[in-house]
């Protein structure tokens, strides 16, 4: 092979890494999608911002602004690991605020909420198993209380009734089953003729959500893989889901499942290839049978 091939080869490398690190890691969206989920008879639709992995940093101003310019929905969720850092506690109740759900706004919580982010070999993601790794425990009761102050209610493991400007909803969210903080205990079902939400971090505890019965399942975590390439998709994704369902919406039973590719990345891995950040506008419109 010519010389000038073999210097090709690592250029194009570099080139491909700075362009995650110094573009597409930057280059957020808005995604709209419409799913007939409501019942048939339902008087109007229902409106839900999707959010997560948003691993704020302080001076994240590109970040904060693309907040700040989104639309305002009749729910907004996030789905965990909303810290990049513990110190951007505050950051992260200040971005928040202008995104505030009009009928609510609800969150859980992922492993980097609950610990200090600290690095890891990149080759780990690719092992079956990995070794348990002790945490430093990070600023999670801070970070719930700034945000249920200004109007977010937590989902820590916790079943609940709303009526959304009178339509019946019955609302579940787990703490982080990536860690193993979840409790299905909490997610049986108590008002299965209402529209079931469902909010988990990890997308690992969707199959037993679906078997539940829950209607539409929220989740994040896997980042969409954050590093894809043509016609193989996502490298990793830290789940165990097939890599195929790493992002995007998909059919798990009778359930609708929306894996967000999220918003951020680890303050360790800082680039993104082939999956841009993204938040998501989820329309649900009547259409199912009752």
């Amino acid at each position: 092979m010519p010389v000038s091939a073999l210097l090709a080869i690592p250029a194009a490398g570099l080139v491909c890494v700075a362009y995650g690190v110094l573009v597409e890691r930057r280059w957020f969206r808005l995604a709209r999608r419409r799913l007939d989920i409501l019942p048939a008879g339902a008087p109007g639709r229902i409106t839900v911002l999707h959010l997560s992995d948003l691993h704020l940093v302080r001076g994240d101003r590109a970040k904060v602004r693309f907040l700040a310019r989104l639309p305002r929905a009749d729910l907004t969720v996030i789905t965990g690991d909303l810290l990049g850092e513990p110190d951007a506690v505050e950051d992260v109740a200040r971005a928040l605020r202008p995104i505030r759900g009009r009928l609510g706004s609800w969150f859980v919580l992922g492993s980097n909420d609950h610990f200090v982010p600290r690095p890891l070999n990149y080759l780990a993601y690719f092992r079956r198993r990995r070794r348990a790794r002790r945490g430093v425990r990070g600023r999670a009761p801070e970070l719930v209380a700034r945000l249920e102050a200004d109007g977010w209610r937590h989902l820590g493991n916790v079943r609940f009734q709303a009526d959304l400007d009178g339509f019946p909803v019955e609302v579940v969210g787990l703490d982080d089953a990536h860690i193993g903080r979840h409790d299905l205990r909490v997610a049986a079902r108590g008002a299965p003729d209402r529209l079931g939400i469902a909010l988990t971090h990890s997308p690992d505890a969707a199959p037993e959500l679906a078997a539940l019965g829950w209607d539409l399942i929220v989740a994040g975590h896997t980042h969409g893989g954050q590093v894809r390439l043509p016609l193989v998709g996502a490298l990793v994704t830290n789940s165990h889901l097939p890599r195929r369902l790493a992002s995007g919406l998909f059919r798990l039973g009778p359930s609708v499942v929306h894996v967000s590719p999220g918003l951020g990345t680890s303050r360790y891995a800082p680039f993104r290839f082939l999956c841009r950040p993204e938040a998501t506008l989820l329309e649900l419109v009547p259409g199912r049978a009752q």
